[in-house]
């Protein structure tokens, strides 16, 4: 086995170590702030490659190698400003890379839009094909690269859908035959005007369809038999609810959906593959919702689910991928820890493991062997020392409702009198659980304790919780974050006059809003990426996504009609409420962000400017939304880590 380390050292050829700290010194925000050394590992369907996404020069690229051969990995960089956003292997020898990158479709901030585009590169590099490179319509599609079916069996071939126009002039979701080697495309379904997805089998059959109808929102599941379609089962599609087929279940009998059981919480079930007719609850946990499912790499079909608890845990229902997760278990036990990749013999696997004193790390896993050897970690310059410490910490709101949380304490501190850093999570459909958190650990690191708290709104605690958050920005959604801040303060764990609250995307919103409407509680204030005012947040959508789309309805469950609840968002809009805030706020923000635009954040940086605040304001002159260059990263946390310790300490 001595040749899995050979050339595993050749990813130093890439990324060279920042070097240990010394015992006296701190990290370097380069060890938090720069891209993972290595990340999104998953091997070739025959065992002999496995590919990553690495960092490079502050970029993001796709990465090739050879197990057996000490030869440095091949490498494969998007250009003219595009990103490296993902990979997948398609066959033996060749990996699917994504790439996205803004581009400007017509004048102003609105005609600024993400692409995503899909290239296939063969295993040894020199070979790349753009995907649907022959059919003209693809030039009118935003996103090309989602598979529907590897079609293993076919060493040629996978099945991929494209907005297509018909020769009537009406445009389709058209399912494709796709050349992985030359990039050409042949349609072999034509689809619907408002189709949604299609469902493949794994082996290159169509299964199904699901189209989307208007007034009210309503998804219809087709399924195809014979030659054959017929529309069999309807499902509310208002709001976030919809189909949301996950594919066949692994012994192909039922169709796998996701639902909500009895108690409220998301999960999953299954449907007759002949008639769409419920077949009974495949998976559900009585007090969490169902993360996601588990499916096979190559198939496609659904053989576990993720369930988050504290830390995400993995359930299969397959057998054999059930007897390796115990397995795992065993080696790493009490750790996020689950297999992300495996060859379709299912003799060799990508094991992944995680823990807040560990970044994600990532191992080869060898069945007949049965040895275990370490690949990379993602952030190989941090060491638990440097680490500290997370632990639930749920408290109750002042209305009662159980929120739950996480704390992570500064390494070697004692937990009295702490500096405080509130990070609430975006979303707000989203939430935090214990592992591995680059932000939250760089801040810990930097003396503060860091709160982040799953606020009603948020994801995983069933339906009831998620509903409790409607129309409730700046309002309970806020109380229960101060709610946090007040808890820790009432325990003796954070100092009163030391608190900043920070966050990204709908967190810079909290940020915000808890600067503009609770200003008594915090010391200072950073938004990033945030929504500043919600009847023109509102207005966005409605002139990106349209009146009648899923999209609207998501954010009218959410925010609320820019007409109908006009005094609410203007009530809790912090950017026309500044004359009410007390301290710093340092903003930041993408130009190239199609996400929250980049507006948001000039119009609370003028209106704090016109009540003569203290503002600072940066921006990334080369990123969008997501934060995906490393010096983006590392630009964040330099100026977070300056405005923290001139208004709070450390």
């Amino acid at each position: 086995m001595r040749s899995h380390r050979t050339a595993l050292a050749a990813a130093f050829v890439l990324a060279a170590s920042l070097g240990a700290a010394s015992a006296q010194s701190l990290p370097p925000v380069e060890a938090f702030g720069r891209l993972p050394f290595v990340t999104d590992v998953q091997i070739s369907p025959d065992g002999k490659h496995f590919a990553g996404i690495q960092e490079k020069d502050g970029q993001p690229v796709a990465v090739i190698y050879t197990i057996d051969s000490p030869d440095p990995p091949q490498a494969f960089g998007a250009q003219d400003g595009a990103v490296v956003a993902g990979i997948t292997w398609a066959k033996n020898d060749r990996l699917i890379v994504y790439y996205k990158a803004a581009r400007q479709i017509f004048a102003g901030e609105r005609g600024l839009s993400t692409w995503f585009r899909s290239v296939s590169v063969d295993v040894g590099g020199q070979k790349w094909s753009q995907l649907m490179s022959n059919i003209r319509s693809q030039n009118f599609n935003f996103a090309i690269g989602a598979i529907v079916d590897k079609n293993l069996d076919d060493p040629d071939s996978i099945l991929m859908p494209l907005w297509a126009l018909s020769a009537g002039g009406t445009w389709h979701l058209a399912l494709y035959k796709v050349d992985v080697h030359s990039g050409e495309a042949t349609q072999i379904q034509e689809g619907a005007s408002r189709g949604e997805d299609w469902i493949a089998d794994g082996a290159g059959g169509v299964v199904g369809r699901v189209d989307l109808s208007f007034e009210p929102l309503t998804d219809h599941l087709w399924l195809y038999h014979g030659g054959t379609w017929k529309d069999v089962r309807e499902f509310d599609a208002s709001e976030d609810r919809g189909a949301n087929v996950f594919g066949l279940t692994y012994d192909q009998k039922y169709i796998a959906v996701g639902g909500v059981n009895a108690a409220g919480r998301a999960d999953i079930e299954r449907l007759d593959r002949e008639t769409g007719a419920t077949a009974g609850i495949l998976y559900d946990d009585p007090n969490y919702d169902v993360a996601e499912p588990l499916t096979d790499d190559w198939t496609g079909r659904v053989i576990g689910a993720a369930v988050m608890r504290d830390k995400m845990e993995y359930v299969y229902f397959e057998p054999v991928r059930a007897a390796l997760q115990q397995t795992i278990q065993a080696l790493f036990p009490d750790q996020d820890a689950h297999a992300v990749s495996l060859t379709r013999a299912g003799d060799k696997a990508i094991i992944a493991v995680q823990s807040p004193d560990q970044p994600r790390t990532y191992y080869l896993y060898d069945f007949a062997a049965h040895t275990t050897i370490k690949l990379a970690s993602e952030y190989p310059d941090l060491k638990p020392r440097d680490l500290g410490q997370m632990q639930p910490y749920p408290y109750k709101a002042r209305d009662g409702l159980d929120i739950p949380a996480y704390l992570t304490l500064p390494p070697g501190r004692a937990a009295k009198n702490l500096p405080l850093v509130v990070l609430p999570h975006g979303g707000p459909d989203a939430r935090d659980r214990i592992g591995f958190d680059w932000w939250a650990q760089f801040l810990a690191s930097r003396g503060y304790a860091v709160l982040q708290p799953n606020y009603r709104g948020s994801k995983g605690y069933g339906r009831a919780f998620d509903a409790a958050g409607f129309h409730q920005w700046g309002l309970k959604m806020q109380d229960d974050i101060s709610d946090g801040v007040k808890k820790l303060v009432a325990d003796g764990i954070a100092d009163p006059k030391r608190v900043c609250i920070v966050g990204a995307s709908y967190g810079g919103y909290a940020a915000l809003a808890g600067a503009t409407f609770s200003p008594e509680l915090y010391a200072c204030a950073v938004s990033i990426s945030g929504v500043s005012d919600l009847a023109q947040w509102m207005h966005n959508v409605r002139v990106a996504a349209g009146d009648r789309s899923q999209s609207m309805s998501f954010w009218l469950s959410r925010i609320g009609s820019r007409d109908e609840d006009e005094a609410r968002l203007e009530a809790t809009s912090p950017a026309l409420h500044a004359d009410q805030v007390r301290v710093p706020i340092l903003l930041m923000h993408g130009k190239l962000d199609t996400t929250v635009p980049y507006s948001q954040s000039e119009e609370e940086r003028d209106a704090l400017r016109r009540a003569g605040k203290s503002v600072q304001f940066v921006t990334f002159a080369n990123d969008d939304h997501y934060m995906r260059l490393g010096e983006t990263r590392i630009q964040m946390l330099t100026a977070l880590e300056q405005f923290l310790r001139a208004n709070i300490g450390n």
